[in-house]
């Protein structure tokens, strides 16, 4: 299956699919100062629902990320996630 990207090649996942909670944590991990507003124009995911997918990725996948003022940081990616497999789902190979 084929999905839209974005003017930065970042794949525009569906709202249920795990594969968008996989771009916002590479998105956290790779932007310099990762905010709601930058990880928004990176990725395309809304920026008011961020706050509540960090929640997923900590609940579902046991990762561990820190809010500092407006930045997230990444602790830990957990036991479950590989933190080079994860960001395949920001640039999958066509």
């Amino acid at each position: 299956m084929t999905f839209h990207k974005n003017q930065f090649g970042v794949p525009q996942y569906p709202h249920d699919d795990a594969r968008r909670l996989f771009v916002l944590a590479s998105a956290i991990d790779l932007l310099e100062h990762p905010t709601a507003t930058a990880i928004d124009d990176l990725t395309g995911i809304d920026k008011s629902t961020i706050d509540s997918e960090v929640d997923k990725l900590r609940e579902q996948y046991g990762m561990v990320i820190h809010k500092f003022g407006e930045t997230y940081r990444i602790a830990s990616w957990g036991t479950i996630l590989n933190k080079e497999n994860v960001a395949k789902a920001m640039k999958p190979e066509s």
